[in-house]
Formats: C-alpha cells, structure tokens, sequence
C-alpha cells in the first residue's frame, strides 16, 4: 500500500489490492493503519537522497579530519536506515549529530575516534534513559506548541542561509539547480532529485576535468566493519561526555526528538510515533554505533523535510537510502571519498534550502495568539544561532508569558 497526496491533501491508499481515500486529518482505526505498507517507487528513490545536504560534509569531515574509517560510519548508517524505514514506515531520518560532529570536526586536536565513539556511548545511555523512565513524556507535555514550531523554524532558516552559502561556491550552477527545482517539485514523472544529481556530476566535471580520471579509480573493495568498542577507554568516554556529548543533548531534545514528532505526525497521521518511542530510538541507534565504528545519530526533523520535500512519503526511502550505504561501506569503502565528490557543494547548498523551505513552512500554524506568535519568534530566533538556546529561551518566555510576568 502507497499513498500520495492528491490537490485537496486526501490520503490516496491501497489496503489488499482496494483504493481508498481519506482525508489528511481523520483518525484511522488501528487495522487500517497496520496495514501501511512501504514504497519504493520513483518518487521514494528521488526522496531517500533529499538529505545528502547534512550527511555528506559531516561524513567527509570525519573521514579526512578525525580519521574515521568510512567502512563503519556508512555501514552502520546503512543498517540503522533499513532498520527505522522497515519499523516506522514513514521517513525518520538518520542522521549524524550535528553538535557532537561540529565540535569534533573543529576540535580534531583534542578529539581521536575513541572520543567520538565515547560520546556515542553517552548519548546512547542518556535517550535510553529518557525514553524508559517517563523523562521524556513528562518533558513532551510542558512544551508549548510555539516553542516547538520555533526550533522548526529556526532550524529551516539556518538550512536556508548555510544552503545560500554554498550555493555561492559556484552560483551560475546554483541558480539554473534552483529554477529546475523549482520547476521539477511537484512532477512525478521526472524527479527533481534525479535532474539535479545529473546536474551536481556535469557541473564537477566540467569544472574540475580531471575528476573523470579520479572516478575511474573507484573500485570493488569488500571488507566488513570490525569491532572497535575496545578501542573506547574509560577516559575517552569521560572526554566525549563532557566535551561532545551534554552540549548535544539540548538540540537533541528540541530538534531530533520534538521537532521531528510533531512533524511526523502532522504529515503522516496515519502512522503516529511518541516522544518517548523516539528517544528510545536514539539511544539503541547510539548504542550500536559504536560497537563497529559508527559516530553519533539522530532524527533530525531537517533529515525529514529533506526527505519528504523531494518525494519520499514512506519509510521505503530510508531503505532505499539505507541500502545504498550499506553497499557503498561494503563494497566501495576505500573509494567513498570519490565517489562524494560527484556532488558539488552548490548542488548541495539546493538540497538544504529546500530542506529548510519545507521544514520552516511548517512554522505557519503555530498558533492564533499574539504571545504564541513572540515565542515562536523568540526561539526561532536564538535557534538559529544555536538550537539548544533557542529552545531555552522559548520555553523561558513560554513560562513568563504564562505566569504573566511578562505581557505583550
């Protein structure tokens, strides 16, 4: 069973071979929404690559900075995209950690991949915590729908303007990717994704000629991840907690977990997830990272806006993307650096800001009130100088507007 969105926003589905549809915002009973099924049709295969905008420069990052072997950084992403396309059948991304990968990157001094794996371990532990104990249901509950549509917001306009810097990298390329895309959005039969992909690999090689003889030089290399939790010292654990890992867990919360429920369940009613089945997620995603090598993950809500703004509607796009990597770690380890540079960063700078159109769009019912409207601005705002200040200061200003301290 598939399902589109038709002009009037109806839910078109399939349940044992009959049609049905149903509108966007009706209850389902539960034996109907049991039966949502997967797609992998060509608008799922153009949708399973809208995040590559956030995963690629962070992967190249640990790769060439910090060392990582690529071999467990894509199969453990592979593994982990099958394995959430196949239990939430919508499209929950997976994603590096933003936070943690930013201040490792930037850090490579003081960070080795212990550190990283360290952090992992941390955060794994920390959502499993959350999530089991009711933590994160109690903290659900007294969050203000503006607070959250705030980090959405917020979260949009930064992919928009780091997406605008890239795209200044090579703009002539960008503005004909923009139009196209533009064009393209909402066609199903020639996806954008699809045109702008071939676009990313003319403009690299036109612009840089001799990439056609450095591509000639991927090859087949199969080796499988080994275990590195070993490798992971007590030290590196304390040093990935304090360093990476606490100053993760505000954008986590407001971003990865929230964010991305409340936009799940606004695009995909039919298949509702919980803030605490999410935090759980987080923490066995970051609990098996690292046994074999992988870095830090979440759910970001960006992953989702990408995803879906380019066609995905189903989790069958996380397997689709899921398999792909999972391939790539296995077969073409040695080679994924090659194989990255087919996607320029101006092509990459589209995918963001039409990652950050899609999720900023959704700030827009936030609410009726002149007080919800100054708290979304609030934490908007912040959030796009740093998501876990920008949460803070919503909630803050959530409280004082409550409490009447402060009136406007």
């Amino acid at each position: 069973m598939c399902w589109r969105k038709n002009k009037s926003y109806a839910i078109l589905c399939w349940t044992g071979g009959d049609r049905i549809s149903i509108p966007a915002g009706e209850k389902i009973a539960d034996g109907k929404a049991s039966a949502w099924r997967n797609c992998f049709d060509l608008s799922e295969w153009a949708g399973a690559f809208g995040d590559l905008g956030t995963f690629i420069p962070f992967v190249v990052g640990y790769v060439t900075i910090l060392k990582v072997d690529p071999r467990g950084i894509l199969f453990v992403f592979g593994v982990m995209l099958i394995f959430n396309g196949l239990y939430y059948r919508t499209p929950i991304p997976v994603q590096p950690m933003k936070a943690i990968g930013g201040a490792a990157i930037t850090q490579a001094a003081v960070i080795t991949p212990g550190v990283v794996w360290g952090a992992g371990i941390f955060t794994g532990l920390f959502w499993l915590a959350m999530g089991l104990t009711g933590a994160m249901s109690f903290v659900a509950k007294i969050i203000s729908r503006p607070v959250i549509k705030g980090i959405a917001l917020g979260l949009g306009l930064s992919f928009i303007i780091e997406g605008i810097r890239l795209m200044t990298t090579d703009f002539i390329v960008a503005v004909v990717a923009l139009a196209v895309t533009f064009m393209l959005l909402n066609n199903k039969r020639v996806p954008a994704m699809f045109v702008l992909i071939i676009l990313g690999i003319i403009a690299a090689l036109v612009k840089n000629p001799g990439l056609y003889g450095q591509l000639s030089g991927i090859h087949f290399d199969f080796r499988l991840p080994h275990f590195t939790i070993g490798q992971v010292a007590w030290s590196d654990f304390i040093k990935g907690t304090l360093i990476l890992g606490i100053a993760q867990v505000p954008l986590t919360l407001g971003n990865a977990v929230m964010v991305t429920t409340a936009e799940n369940n606004r695009l995909f009613p039919r298949r509702p997830v919980t803030e605490k089945k999410i935090a759980i997620s987080h923490g066995v995603m970051n609990l098996f990272s690292p046994l074999l090598g992988g870095i830090p993950m979440c759910h970001g809500a960006g992953g989702m806006a990408g995803h879906v703004r380019f066609g995905a509607h189903t989790g069958g796009a996380l397997v689709i993307l899921g398999v792909v990597l999972l391939a790539a770690g296995l077969f073409f380890s040695s080679s994924v650096l090659l194989i990255f540079e087919i996607f320029p960063p101006s092509i990459l700078g589209v995918f963001l800001f039409f990652a950050g159109l899609e999720l900023a769009s959704s700030a827009r019912d936030a609410g009726k009130e002149k007080s919800d409207y100054y708290i979304l601005l609030v934490t908007a705002g912040f959030a796009t100088w740093n998501m876990g200040v920008g949460f803070l200061a919503g909630f803050l200003m959530q409280e004082l507007i409550k409490r009447k301290i402060f009136k406007v």
